[in-house]
């Protein structure tokens, strides 16, 4: 009896059934409604930290491990691997179907407002990068590596976060430690703002909406000649932007070793292709459907992925006064940002959110954004700032650690 216990106990806790109960109970709590105010699928990153803060109290248990049972693993290196993983399909699967549903009128719309996505790129990532030299100089106890994690994790980014654990000198152990403890806030924080705000301001969305469709409208120009369907849902023109972005993502530049990596390269290829529309004879347009699928779907995983991982950081390393310093680089970084976006270069509520998201470099925050206001089109903001705050973020994860 004990040994068919622990048969049917290691069975049913194997690695996807663990995906997708967190997914399923993620949706469950993120569907709840307090004053009009959800998490939606940041239910689902809730969650999977919460099981993350589980497994690191039990990474293992037995049954009846003396009468032929024996230990069931919850968490090991090779389990990490696993999420690493889901994390990474997930974000290829999202930013791609960012960069194809921006795509086709993304170059087509450069104006003076892509200078102002330009420079809210850059100047969110300035303003988080000063914070955290100025905690470094306030804090002795701190070290610069410590420094990079909070950053990174307040910004939720995974490339400054890799590029911060390459630079020579740096205590690995305090930016992953770093990572983990702002990354919580830094995800929900960003979240909850593009909510509350437009409840703040009592914005009407429908009407936001209309004025944001009606000044954001594109002539796309119809294929000349007649194409061929590889197949009817799009995936081969996806996998082809995925693919083509891996590659764009793995091209380094010597000087400054810096690479877009796979998230931003996979937003690129996106872009690409979903302007193009096409490969020589072959059609590449994709079902808004499909693009919603993949998005949702791709968001979800990165959640999982990222969320379990950052959950088992986040309560073995953690301090109050390092989360504290994390939350203060995601707040003042994002409120600067939003206010110079409003009052310098006048941005509509939704260019100026979706550059927020963009700035922040927060996945979950743009989906969020769109289910606020019920349509995909802010991608366009954040595809055209995510970019600007991408290299941003690398290269000032690796100065504020060379520097101090």
């Amino acid at each position: 009896m004990t040994a068919y216990l622990y048969q049917l106990c290691n069975a049913a806790l194997g690695f996807i059934f663990i995906v997708f109960a967190i997914g399923a109970l993620g949706y469950l709590i993120g569907g709840i409604k307090i004053k009009g105010i959800e998490l939606g699928t940041a239910g689902v990153l809730l969650i999977a930290l919460l099981y993350g803060v589980l497994i690191n109290f039990y990474p293992h248990f037995s049954i009846g491990a003396s009468n032929g049972g024996g230990t069931i693993t919850l968490w090991s290196d090779s389990v990490k691997n696993n999420f690493g993983i889901v994390s990474k399909i997930g974000t290829a699967l999202f930013v791609t179907a960012v960069g194809l549903i921006a795509g086709p009128k993304f170059f087509r719309s450069f104006n003076r407002s892509t200078l102002s996505y330009i420079i809210l790129g850059v100047l969110i990532i300035a303003i988080g990068a000063g914070t955290a030299i100025l905690f470094v100089l306030l804090d002795k106890n701190m070290s610069s590596s410590m420094a990079v994690g909070l950053l990174t994790g307040g910004l939720t980014s995974t490339p400054g976060f890799s590029a911060g654990k390459e630079v020579i000198g740096v205590i690995e152990d305090d930016v992953t430690a770093g990572y983990g403890i702002a990354y919580l806030y830094g995800v929900l924080g960003v979240v909850l703002f593009v909510q509350l705000v437009p409840k703040i301001l009592k914005v009407n969305m429908a009407e936001e909406v209309a004025h944001f469709q009606a000044a954001n409208q594109i002539q796309i120009p119809q294929p000349a000649k007649a194409l061929t369907a590889i197949d009817p849902f799009g995936f081969f023109a996806f996998f082809f932007a995925v693919a083509l972005g891996c590659l764009i993502g793995a091209i380094k530049i010597p000087v400054i070793n810096f690479s877009l990596g796979n998230s931003g390269g996979c937003l690129i290829g996106g872009l690409i292709v979903g302007h193009f529309a096409h490969l020589g004879g072959i059609d590449c347009r994709i079902k808004k459907e499909t693009l919603n699928f993949m998005r949702e779907l791709g968001l979800v995983l990165f959640l999982i992925g990222a969320g379990v991982p950052g959950g088992v950081n986040f309560i073995s390393k953690f301090k109050w006064i390092y989360f504290i310093y994390g939350a203060v680089m995601t707040t003042v970084p994002m409120i600067v940002g939003y206010i110079i976006a409003r009052y310098v270069f006048k941005l509509s509520i939704l260019n100026n959110l979706g550059s927020i998201t963009g700035g922040m470099t927060s996945t979950p925050a743009l989906g969020t954004l769109i289910a606020t206001a019920g349509t995909d089109e802010v991608s366009s903001a954040y595809a055209a700032t995510y970019p600007f705050a991408l290299v941003s973020i690398v290269l000032a994860a690796k100065i504020v650690i060379m520097v101090f």
